[in-house]
Formats: structure tokens, C-alpha cells, sequence
């Protein structure tokens, strides 16, 4: 982390810390895309979303003294939206699977009827996006914070608690199982 993002984010946390609600509303504004990505990849109802992305801001206004510069506070807030997101799956009974086993994966991808409409270029973000959205719930996140918040293994595995080697394979076979849906619906490997 750099020096500078370590003294803003330790300027913001002692201004919040001292009761500013302009500095809350600042860490809100700098953050608010990060916890939208986190929860929406994982919760598909809407009006769940807005009141769970609240509800993790809260939380971390809660927490916020807990907060100790380990980690950048964009990895810690990601860390608390994440088991947020992840407790109310359980609590609905939303499967997580076992993401170890590919056949439940691949269990997950809906057939499109007709790929072809999908596949102009403008269209090829949109398309990928629906195919990572058909991910189990664990890809979806990680393959978020990695290629949406451009966070490292380390910081990924902060987030949400797996060893780097298990977030690492977990890219790799996400990535793999874009890749098969991709090529089957166009044959064109180099998309991604």
C-alpha cells in the first residue's frame, strides 16, 4: 500500500472517528461502488441490495474504531460487505455450493436461445458479464475484487478468508469455465 493511501485513509478514519459527518459522507463516496459491486454480485433482488449496501455502512461506521491499518480500509470494507452479503445468502437459504466440484458450476449457466443476438462487440462486455453473473456465488466475488477492484491474491483472501492458493485456483477455473461458455457460443478463445 502506498504511503499515500495509508495517510488519507488514516486521515479519513480520526476525522470520522472525531464525529465528522462530512468525513463519513466522504469514506461513503469513495467506497459506495465497491460495496455495490460486492453485493450485487451477490444478492440479485433490488431493493435487497440498497437496504444490505446501507447496512454494511453502518456497520462499518460501527466498527470503524476496530479498524488498525493492516490492510487498505477499501480491502476492509470489502471484508465486511462480503460476510454481510454472505450471511443473508444463509439466512435465505441461497445455495453456496461446493465450489471445489466443476459439474456444479457449470450447473449454474442457463442456455441462452439465441447467442447470436448477443454477440456484436458492444455486446460482448454485457454478454461476459451475464456469463460471470451465472457463477456460483464465491467466483463471482473473487473474480470481482480481482478483475473490477483490481486487488491482489493477498488482499483477496483477506476479504473473503481463503488461503492465496485457493483464491488463485479459484480465478483460474472461473476463468476456465468463461472460457468453455464463450467458445462453445462462438468459438472465439481470445475474447478473454
Amino acid at each position: 500500500m502506498s504511503h499515500q493511501a495509508m495517510t488519507d485513509d488514516y486521515a479519513l478514519v480520526s476525522q470520522v472517528l472525531e464525529g465528522d459527518v462530512q468525513a463519513f459522507r466522504l469514506l461513503i463516496r469513495q467506497h459506495e461502488r465497491l460495496v455495490a459491486h460486492m453485493i450485487g454480485r451477490l444478492v440479485k433482488n433490488n431493493e435487497e441490495r440498497e437496504e444490505l449496501c446501507q447496512d454494511v455502512f453502518l456497520k462499518v461506521h460501527e466498527k470503524l474504531s476496530e479498524f488498525s491499518f493492516q490492510s487498505r480500509l477499501s480491502t476492509w470494507i470489502a471484508t465486511i460487505a462480503y460476510r454481510h452479503a454472505i450471511n443473508w445468502m444463509r439466512k435465505q437459504k441461497i445455495p453456496m455450493y461446493d465450489l471445489m466440484h466443476e459439474e456444479h458450476a457449470g450447473a449454474f449457466f442457463v442456455e441462452s436461445e439465441n447467442p447470436e443476438t448477443l454477440l456484436s462487440d458492444q455486446d460482448m462486455n454485457a454478454f461476459v458479464l451475464t456469463l460471470v453473473d451465472a457463477l456460483p456465488p464465491q467466483y463471482k466475488a473473487i473474480l470481482t475484487l480481482y478483475h473490477v477492484e483490481a486487488m491482489s491474491y493477498a488482499e483477496i483472501g483477506q476479504v473473503t478468508n481463503l488461503p492465496e492458493g485457493t483464491v488463485k485456483s479459484y480465478l483460474f477455473r472461473a476463468r476456465n469455465l468463461l472460457k468453455e461458455k464463450v467458445k462453445q457460443y462462438i468459438g472465439k478463445e481470445e475474447l478473454l
